[in-house]
This record gives C-alpha cells, sequence and structure tokens, in this order.
C-alpha cells in the first residue's frame, strides 16, 4: 500500500483525513496520523482499516524520522515554524512534502536541495494562502492567454461565522487562532498600490480605512488591508500592474470597534502588565484611561474614544462585558493582547451548534482591444459542525488534493513552491466544486478604485 503520513491533527486536519479515508480503498492507501496526542489523532481516524494513529513528537528525532522513512509522502499540518525539521528529513531520504503554510526563508532556502532530488514541496496549498492563489491565477492566466492585461488585482478572504450563528453585536466569532486574530496588523504598516502610487496605511489607522464589499445572498462586508499586498505581484505577474491590494473581510462595524480596542493599546503585545493576574476586567480596562477621582471607569472609556452613550458602538463593549468588576483575568504577566484575547473568548468563541463561515472576493479589472473590463469572483463556504467546518474544508481539501496528485504523478515539476501553475491548479480547482467549493464569476463594469477608500 501507499502510504501518506500526516503530523499533525488540529482542527484543520479533519477534512483532510477523511479525504484520505474515502479514497484509501480505491487508491490503495495507508494513512498515518501523528500528533503529540494520540487521542486527537484517533478521533480523525477512527477504527479505519486502512489508517493508524500513532504518538510523535516532531522534536523527538529519532520518532520523527522512523515515520517520515516509512512514508511515501509526508503531510505536514504543523505550525508553520515547525515544518523546517521535518522539510530536512524530507529531502534525506528522498520525501515528498506538502504544507499549507506560507513559505518561510529556511523553507526557500532548501529550494536547491529539493530539485536536487527530484522533490516535490508543495507549500500555501490552504485556503488563505491557497485557494486564493489557485482561483486567482486560473482568472489571471485566462486574461493574459486571451491578449488581456491586467490593471487591477484585489483580493479578500475572512474567516467568519455563518450567518445562522451570527448572533453577537460584532457579528463575528473565532473561527481560528484567536491570537492571530487579535494580534492582526500589527509589526509594520499595510502596504498596497493605488492607480500606480504605493500606499501605506499604519496600523494605528488601519482599521478606520476600510473598503465595502457586497455578495449576492450574504450582503455587506467591509475589508481592511493586509500587512504586505505587493507580496506576490512579481509572483503572480503582476509586475506592470496599477492597482495590487489584498485584504481581510469582516462584517460592516467590526472594524470601528476594533480601531478603539486597538488606539487604547489593548492589542498590544509587546510587554506584560504586573500584577494582571489579580486584574478584574474592568481593571485592565482602567489601566489605560486617565485617573480620575470622580469619574467612572465607563465614562473616562466613552471620553477617550469620543462617543456618546448612545452612539451604537457603545453597545459592543458592554456586550463584551469589558467593565466586569467580577470577572478576573487570572493570567500571570501577561501582555495587553493575551489578556484582551481572554476577554474576547468568553463572548466570541463558538458555541457547540455554531457553524463558520469562509468568504473570498476577487477583483479583475484587465484591458482589451482598447476598453477596460471587470470580473469580479466570490465564493462562500459554510461549515457542517465543530469538526468539519468550513476553515478545516477550504484548508484540509486543498491539502489532500495536491496530496493525491503529487503521489499520483500529476504534479511533477520539482522544488519548494505554491500552486500558481496550471499543473497544480486546473485539477484542484475542478475537484473543489465536487465539493461545494465553487467560485461565481461575473462581468461587471470597470469600477478602478474608489477614491474615497484611499
Amino acid at each position: 500500500m501507499r502510504k501518506i503520513l500526516v503530523i499533525g491533527s488540529g482542527k484543520s486536519a479533519s477534512y483532510l483525513i477523511k479525504y484520505f479515508l474515502d479514497k484509501s480503498g480505491s487508491e490503495n492507501l495507508h494513512i498515518t496520523v501523528g500528533d503529540l496526542s494520540i487521542d486527537n489523532a484517533k478521533k480523525l481516524t477512527g477504527d479505519h482499516k486502512n489508517a493508524e494513529a500513532i504518538t510523535l513528537d516532531v522534536f523527538n528525532e529519532a520518532s520523527r524520522v522512523e515515520a517520515i522513512k516509512n512514508a511515501d509522502i509526508v503531510v505536514s499540518m504543523l505550525p508553520a515554524r515547525f515544518h523546517i525539521e521535518v522539510a530536512k528529513d524530507c529531502i534525506t531520504y528522498g520525501k515528498n512534502m506538502v504544507t499549507a503554510s506560507y513559505v518561510s526563508k529556511e523553507m526557500q532556502a532548501l529550494d536547491a536541495d529539493v530539485k536536487a532530488k527530484g522533490l516535490v514541496f508543495m507549500n500555501e496549498i490552504g485556503v488563505d494562502p491557497g485557494i486564493d492563489h489557485m482561483s486567482a491565477m486560473q482568472v489571471i492566466d485566462r486574461i493574459t492567454d486571451k491578449g488581456g492585461k491586467m490593471i487591477l488585482f484585489e483580493s479578500f478572504t475572512g474567516g467568519l461565522v455563518a450567518p445562522e450563528s451570527d448572533n453577537n453585536l460584532w457579528n463575528y466569532k473565532f473561527t481560528w487562532n484567536p491570537r492571530n486574530v487579535v494580534v492582526a496588523g500589527q509589526g509594520s504598516a499595510a502596504k498596497f498600490l493605488q492607480e500606480g502610487t504605493y500606499k501605506y496605511i499604519p496600523y494605528n489607522r488601519l482599521f478606520r480605512r476600510t473598503e465595502f464589499l457586497e455578495i449576492e445572498g450574504y450582503g455587506r462586508f467591509e475589508a481592511y488591508a493586509n500587512r504586505d499586498s505587493l507580496k506576490y505581484q512579481s509572483v503572480y505577474g503582476l509586475d506592470a500592474i496599477k492597482t495590487l491590494y489584498r485584504g481581510t473581510i469582516r462584517r460592516v462595524g467590526f472594524s470601528r470597534g476594533w480601531q478603539v480596542l486597538a488606539a487604547l493599546g489593548m492589542t498590544d503585545d509587546s510587554y506584560t502588565i504586573d500584577d494582571s493576574e489579580n486584574m478584574s476586567y474592568r481593571d485592565f480596562v482602567n489601566s489605560f484611561l486617565p485617573y480620575s477621582p470622580t469619574d467612572s471607569v465607563e465614562l473616562k472609556f466613552r471620553h477617550a474614544i469620543k462617543i456618546d452613550q448612545d452612539d451604537t458602538i457603545w453597545d459592543k463593549f458592554i456586550e463584551l462585558d469589558i467593565f466586569s468588576s467580577t470577572k478576573m483575568v487570572e493570567l500571570k504577566k501577561a501582555s495587553p493582547a493575551q489578556i484582551l484575547q481572554k476577554i474576547l473568548m468568553d463572548s466570541w468563541s463558538l458555541d457547540e451548534d455554531d457553524k463558520d463561515m469562509i468568504v473570498m472576493y476577487h477583483k479583475f479589472g484587465y484591458e482589451l482591444d482598447g476598453k477596460k473590463h471587470q470580473i469580479d469572483a466570490t465564493m462562500v463556504t459554510i461549515g457542517e459542525d465543530q469538526t468539519y467546518t468550513a476553515m478545516a474544508k477550504t484548508v484540509g481539501l486543498p491539502v489532500a488534493m495536491a496530496t493525491m496528485a503529487i503521489l499520483n504523478g500529476k504534479i511533477k515539476t520539482p522544488g519548494v513552491q505554491i500552486p500558481i501553475t496550471k499543473e497544480v491548479y486546473e485539477p484542484i480547482l475542478e475537484e473543489l466544486e465536487d465539493y461545494g467549493v465553487i467560485f461565481n464569476e461575473k462581468e461587471v463594469p470597470y469600477l478602478g478604485y474608489n477614491p474615497l477608500n484611499v
């Protein structure tokens, strides 16, 4: 039997492993799922005759090497920073490798060795990055193949709560790593291209510079800029493009509220707060506000962010219960971001019956035969439950499909790579449609950029 090793059985692995199990009979597969917690792995493999769960510590060289040597291909679903040791072993023992993570500098540095061994190391084959790459390149290649010249590309993705589970004033719940949500956008200014001009948005203004999006059947959304929209300019072959913008999708109104938390300093992760374990939520909020012998914390908060008590945004903060004097932080030497994350998890954790939703929106502007055209493409996927989530589906299925394509010799080009070639994206996007991951395209009048949003 052909042996697939999956390292990591976290939240994004459910659809991935189910796909392999469903194909195991017809494709002659044996799937080994390795995780520090064998119980997590067993939940996903069950008692399937073609699968086994093992305890695997990626930092235990002996067990890691043994598992990799016994595999025909390795799928690493570990956090990105842990891929590199697996990758080095895959080179040593001649194994192809697939990850959903961004290509790190350390991973890219292995490219020559990977090519020398004739191996395929496919990365960024999840949802974002992943499905965004493939769906974008499919349309860009189609436009350029018929002689069109790309002048605008905007791409947006959001992991959100499904409409039927959307029951808080922020219209948001954590569907992925809460920490990444809290610290998003920090570290450097967002940069992008707008009508041939480089634009920069510092973190302190990021969430007030939004673009509105309408998705048929799902209403209105807003998007704020990603940290570096230019990262894939050359990779996508868009060196001459005038507008290039990548962003994160939220429901309208979220960003205004988040801007307040960021402006007060609650998302900062660069220092720790003394005696944080003995703080109430109210104490935490008050620590960012001026002293007053008479004004309440609520009044100081409203003064600091310059809103009236009847402003609708005020209800968002009341709903978070951040002024509670009885709820305790209970985190020792915690950063503001860590404390805020704990507070938000009280309100934004998915309930047992909640469903999540992935939303993706691309805009393609191009010139052809002297005329300007625009194509808008949207994709919405809604999860089934807390195990088979939309996030797990859109991350795991492309990883699984790429793994099978490599195993079956359909993806042959060696090297450390991402899914931007027709060899990769055409069959995977076609198969994804069988699982309900479908892009709806429509021709619209070319709008260019909206000067109010830049």
